[in-house]
């Protein structure tokens, strides 16, 4: 393989079109293109823009040569599957899967697609999303909008035997609709999904911290609880690992008591962590609904890697998320202990070409401090 860092002009070439891509979204894209729509709108209209050039091969091609930036330093192994960097998109943007082509030619080392759920569900009532770019953030109420885990897994299995170089997830949750029962309506919907999902991807996420449902979080709601989902969910044969997301707020002695019970089951990893609810501080209207996403969990989902790295080490893999917009900051989750950094906010708030920002920032970094490897930074801050 050849990878962009050891060529020179193709070195050259990406680092000028990764500045013009950034230049042109800061001063153009997202100005008259992206925030003079609701985000709603922007939202459903970034969408529709991946499913129209996902079917331009000349222009998915010119995306792979010109913004992809590869080097051996970003390699990584983790769970027993191969990454050709640890940069991945979170769960909550491509809920579909109708973006997994556009991400794997601009140089994504993995994208979790959904959450979906056993049955197709419309999500909340709009609108889904404020911007607050004061706090690099936004505010997410989607509630799970999906088309239902046969059609997206389906999907989801296509894309992941296809693409190029990006790995696949699929996160799996609980369908929030009024057929909403009691926990034992719960562990089927799980199952069910977590069923058709086996072997069709290269991970799977279980997603038991939606904040933003009817039924709310009743398997983080005591250890007891999230017992009973994953002694249901270990009798479902799998072959692709497993990570679990979990809640940001809970204090730790309590999330702590939820670790330790996955501990026991079929679970190779955690993500952590999701949105943050707490507003402490924010001055933003009270009838806006939803969780927080962005810089406000930043310091927090990095406490909490370290405390999971220190008192777990090599038992779960983590996948850090929230408020990563910098190299500076994934190479914090990382060194926290983090083996995978995922985000979503800083694309929009900084255009699609933060993957190669990413990238190559963090090669530098990496290689300043003496790394031959990215999975050799994993954890040295925990």
């Amino acid at each position: 393989m050849s990878y962009v860092s050891e060529n020179s002009l193709h070195d050259a070439v990406n680092k000028a079109t990764t500045d013009l891509f950034t230049f042109a979204y800061k001063h153009v894209i997202k100005p008259n293109f992206v925030f003079n729509h609701t985000p709603d709108v922007a939202h459903d209209q970034m969408i529709r823009f991946c499913q129209v050039t996902s079917k331009m091969p000349p222009l998915m091609w010119l995306l792979r040569t010109m913004l992809d930036y590869t080097d051996p330093v970003l390699e990584t192994n983790v769970m027993g599957v191969n990454f050709a960097n640890p940069f991945g998109l979170s769960a909550g943007l491509d809920k579909n899967c109708d973006m997994p082509v556009v991400l794997d030619h601009a140089g994504f080392g993995f994208e979790t697609i959904g959450s979906t759920t056993s049955r197709p569900c419309a999500g909340n009532a709009r609108p889904w999303f404020h911007r607050l770019p004061e706090y690099d953030s936004m505010i997410v109420h989607v509630g799970l909008a999906n088309e239902g885990s046969d059609v997206v897994i389906e999907r989801a299995e296509h894309a992941w035997r296809n693409t190029e170089s990006m790995q696949t997830s699929i996160s799996i949750a609980r369908t929030n609709d009024n057929l909403v029962g009691d926990l034992n309506e719960g562990i089927e919907d799980y199952c069910i999904s977590l069923e058709r999902a086996a072997g069709r991807s290269a991970m799977v996420e279980i997603n038991v911290s939606c904040p933003n449902t009817m039924a709310g979080e009743p398997f983080t709601s005591s250890p007891e609880a999230l017992d009973r989902l994953f002694t249901a969910l270990d009798k479902v044969d799998r072959p692709q690992p497993t990570l679990v997301k979990m809640p940001l707020n809970k204090p730790w002695p309590e999330l702590k008591e939820l670790i330790d019970v996955l501990a026991e089951h079929n679970v190779q990893g955690l993500t952590i962590a999701n949105l943050q609810k707490d507003r402490t501080g924010m001055q933003i209207p009270s009838t806006w609904l939803g969780g927080l996403s962005g810089s406000p969990c930043y310091a927090p989902s990095n406490e909490l890697i370290k405390q999971v790295y220190r008192d777990y080490g090599e038992r779960f893999a983590i996948a850090g998320v929230g408020g990563v917009f910098t190299p500076q900051q994934a190479y914090a989750k990382i060194r926290a202990g983090s083996s995978l950094v995922m985000f979503i906010t800083s694309l929009m708030y900084r255009g699609p070409q933060t993957i190669t920002v990413l990238k190559r920032g963090l090669a530098k970094l990496l290689k300043q401090d003496g790394f031959d490897h990215v999975s050799q930074a994993v954890g040295i801050d925990a």
